[in-house]
């Protein structure tokens, strides 16, 4: 006996608004939302659903009655197949429209907070190749395409250097030009493939775990520095040496050129040897005037431009006057820390990772600064009363959490030692609103502002100042 389909159509659907995580939202006759992945709000369509839940519907738009004013053509051949920049056919300033809208919603309905006047989203003035760290995959079975499927060509390879397809952990797309980072990054991708194919080197399958070469990754800095890193699945000095000799030669201006051999299920490299073929181990970045070692496993926000204007709002927000003492919890490598340390008396940071912490030492020692101090350990476990006895009480917190927000430990902590000022800089609104409701009675909301760090993706920043209720 066949099994009823769930699937349903809905017909002249339009789609009124962009939800989260990227899809765009239309209703169904019955008034139920349906959550699309392929449509921009002021489309009208017609809707095949793929899940059905108690309160909403999840769908792709199949047939365009109408297509949205909103839209404009995306640039990347891969568009639509490729999990990046799903908003490529949403022209910007919708794109940053919506990413406002989104931070707004979150702070009301969420956090149910009485907002001031919210500054005008931060656009990036670039728009497309933005990215200065990329991380791409090998496989010997690419991810084919209908076309290709539709044809029943027995393609003589399958090898690929891409990215996964969404929600496939063994399938990468095979990209020809992305559009995200800065030349050479295009070139140096497909230089390594054509020579890759060309020696009969193995490409990873995940499945099998077999095959020579497992990742790359290419990071570059706005001083013109360039760090490519090689994941090795085997041992095999001789095609190691092959390869990275002549991506060395080719590719002159690499500042590092490291590679791991990484034979382990995962390809995570945080407990890995990082070995330097040729050049540095790291690559600088600089901002005012201030540089910042990045290593192979150096957290750095992806957007250097954008990250610059980030920082400026956080020092803004946080109004220094040179005589106060200043916490940044979660510092990551502290580049906010030593950002504002200028303005400040002191600057004392906190971070889980201890290559991070190390990071941060000696990007202050570099830098010449000497009023701060890092500290590595769980934020709810060193963020305490005897810390702050020891290290004194903060004037100013300012608070830059994982995409999870703040542990409840850590909201509890803050509530107790209650600086005059919080500086809370967020990826992710919607932990960050849920944070904000817990702190509203101790603390005023004054000032919120949108960043885009991301074009082309539906991800926003959002800064927010509190200040110390009277």
């Amino acid at each position: 006996m066949r099994r009823k389909s769930r699937r349903q159509t809905f017909e002249q659907v339009e789609v009124v608004d962009a939800g989260a995580k990227g899809k765009t939202v239309g209703k169904a006759p019955d008034g139920r939302v349906i959550f699309l992945s392929n449509a921009v709000p002021g489309d009208v369509v017609d809707v095949m659903t793929t899940k059905k839940r108690k309160a909403y519907f999840e769908g792709v738009a199949t047939h365009f009655h109408t297509l949205s004013n909103k839209r404009t053509t995306p640039q990347c051949q891969h568009f639509g197949v490729c999990g990046g920049c799903k908003w490529q056919h949403m022209g910007y300033e919708h794109q940053l429209h919506f990413k406002q809208k989104e931070v707004e919603n979150n702070l009301k309905r969420i956090g149910h907070l009485e907002l001031p006047e919210i500054s005008p989203i931060l656009g990036s003035e670039k728009q497309y190749f933005y990215r200065n760290k990329m991380e791409f995959s090998f496989s010997n079975s690419r991810w084919l395409t209908q076309e290709e499927i539709d044809s029943n060509t027995d393609f003589e390879h399958r090898n690929a250097l891409g990215f996964h397809i969404p929600g496939m952990w063994d399938k990468i797309l095979d990209i020809e030009k992305c559009h995200l980072q800065e030349d050479p990054s295009n070139a140096i991708r497909l230089e390594v493939k054509h020579f890759a194919i060309a020696h009969d080197m193995a490409f990873f399958n995940p499945r099998k775990q077999e095959g020579l070469l497992r990742t790359m990754m290419i990071r570059t800095a706005s001083t013109g520095e360039i760090m490519v890193l090689f994941q090795f699945f085997e041992d095999d000095l001789e095609q190691r040496e092959l390869l990275l000799n002549h991506i060395q030669q080719k590719f002159p201006e690499i500042t590092a050129l490291l590679y791991v051999i990484n034979s382990k299920q995962n390809d995570t490299i945080y407990d890995q040897e990082v070995i330097c073929f040729a050049g540095r181990d790291h690559i600088f970045e600089e901002m005012e005037g201030l540089q910042f070692k990045i290593n192979a496993k150096s957290f750095y926000q992806t957007n250097s431009e954008q990250a610059y204007e980030l920082y400026k709002v956080t020092r803004d927000f946080a109004n220094l006057s040179g005589n106060e003492l200043v916490y940044d919890l979660y510092t990551g490598t502290g580049t906010i820390a030593q950002f504002v340390a200028k303005q400040a008396k002191k600057v004392i940071g906190v971070e889980s990772v201890p290559e991070a912490i190390a990071d941060a030492k000696a990007n202050a020692a570099h830098n010449q600064i000497s009023n701060v101090e890092f500290f590595v350990g769980d934020m709810k476990n060193v963020f305490n009363s005897e810390f702050i006895a020891q290290h004194g009480h903060p004037d100013v917190i300012i608070t830059d959490p994982p995409r999870d927000g703040m542990h409840k430990l850590v909201v509890e902590q803050l509530l107790q030692v209650a600086p005059k000022k919080i500086v809370y800089v967020s990826c992710n609104s919607a932990t960050q609103a849920r944070d904000l409701e817990l702190m509203k009675e101790k603390y005023e909301l004054v000032q919120v502002q949108p960043v885009d760090m991301f074009p082309q993706t539906h991800h926003v920043e959002n800064v927010v100042l509190l200040e110390k209720r009277v």
